[in-house]
Order: structure tokens, then sequence, then C-alpha cells
């Protein structure tokens, strides 16, 4: 009975902490993405305008030119290429819920953020209750992954192995497998999808799993690259997983 409450309780849990997920992103879409539709629109103008007057700038309007752009550039706006690249937003479902995830997991690359005073409140109480909830759930799954441990080591000691071996060689098997799994594969696939090369992915993989998150490599960024949709959406996953993996190996 205790097993099954327990399994019930744990699926209870990663479906509220998904809903809550999705909740986030919804929400962050909907106030973040019109004011980003006006920033690239202001950003495609000043672009405009510079090309129109290039030749006879004075020095003070291209310090200005410049430092819009580099404000424009911090804000997430690339002004390159043609104005269909407005359509193209950064506050996409897909987009918003890599955002909620990283702002949960204590990630933060610092690329994405919100803008408006809106989404940044909200930011702060999203992250003040999914904080504490993405804890909770990757203790849960750690949990879970021990009880696997403890079945595989019965199994073991049944064999007549003896109980220090079958530690080590229980921490051995979740550790390689979790390497290959969580940092050796996905290396690969960043290697192909994003043109990295594969010591850049595996750097990335493990900045990311180890939640220091510089934001120098993040996925979905690269301008010219075209992506699957939902592609950020399957990144925010593999984090998921790849911490409670983390949390597992503390809990070994």
């Amino acid at each position: 009975k205790t097993m099954c409450s327990g399994k019930l309780q744990t699926a209870l849990l990663a479906a509220s902490y998904f809903v809550y997920l999705l909740v986030g992103a919804a929400v962050f879409q909907a106030l973040e993405r019109a004011a980003e539709k006006q920033e690239k629109i202001a950003a495609a103008q000043m672009k405009e305008a510079f090309l129109q007057n290039f030749t006879h700038l004075t020095v003070a309007e291209l310090e200005q030119f410049m430092q819009n752009l580099t404000k424009a550039i911090q804000n997430g706006v690339y002004p390159v290429g043609n104005e269909s690249k407005i359509e193209d937003s950064n506050w996409d479902f897909s987009n918003s819920f890599f955002f909620a995830g990283t702002v949960v997991s204590t990630i933060g690359y610092g690329t994405l953020h919100p803008k408006t005073p809106g989404g940044q409140i909200f930011c702060v109480f999203f992250a003040l209750f999914g904080i504490p909830l993405n804890i909770v759930f990757l203790h849960h799954v750690g949990k879970m992954l021990s009880l696997l441990c403890k079945k595989l080591g019965n199994y073991l000691y049944e064999k007549g192995m003896r109980k220090k071996k079958i530690k080590f060689l229980t921490l051995l098997f979740f550790l390689s497998a979790g390497i290959l799994v969580f940092l050796c594969l996905p290396s690969l696939f960043f290697q192909i999808t994003e043109g990295w090369s594969y010591s850049e992915g595996i750097y990335f993989a493990f900045i990311t799993l180890s939640t220091i998150g510089f934001g120098d490599y993040v996925v979905g960024k690269q301008p010219g690259r075209s992506y699957f949709s939902y592609y950020r959406s399957l990144v925010a996953i593999w984090i998921l997983f790849g911490l409670a993996w983390i949390a597992l190996l503390f809990n070994l």
C-alpha cells in the first residue's frame, strides 16, 4: 500500500511541477512578447535610419547609435538580416518554457530575461515558489532512483556479492550511465544541432547541469541556424533529468 501511495505521490508531484512550468511559461509569454515586438521594430527602424544617414553622421550620433545597438543586443534583439525576423520571438512558448526551467533550476543563463515590470515581479514570485518545488521534485526523483539502486544491490547480494563491493559497483554504474546519457550523448547532439565542437558541447552540458550557467553558450540562439520547434523545450527536460541524476549521485 505504501509503495502504491508513494507512486501516486510522485506522479502528482511530477504533474504539478510540469503544470507549474507550463503556467509560468504561458504567463511570461503573455507579459513579455508584445514589449519585445516593440523593441524589435524600434531596432529595425534605428538600423534603417543609420543606413540612410551613415555617410554624414556626427561623432555624437554614431556614439548614440552604438549605445542603442549595445542595449538592443543585451535585450536579446539582434538587428541582423531582414525585417521578417521581427516575427521570430524569444518569448514563443518553447523559449518561455525553457526560461521557466532555467529560473526554477537556478541556472539563470542571463541571455533571456524579463524586461517589463510585470514580467520582473512575476519572475520574483515564480522563482520564490518554483525553486523549493524544484528541490522537492529532484529529491523525489533522486529517491526513486535510489530505490532502483537498492533493488540492484539486493539482487547482487542474493548472488553472493559482498556489500562494500555492491556499493562501489552501483555507484560506478550510475556514474558511468549518467555521464553517457547526460554528458556524452547530448554533447554529440549539440555538436550536430548547434555547430559547436564536441568539447564545447561537453563544456556547455557541464556548466548547465552544475547550475553554474555562465550564458556564454546557450542552445537555440545561433543567428542563421534553423532549429526544429520545441528544441529548447526538449533541452529543458534534459536539464531537469540531468539535475535529478546529480541529486541521485549526492544521495548515493
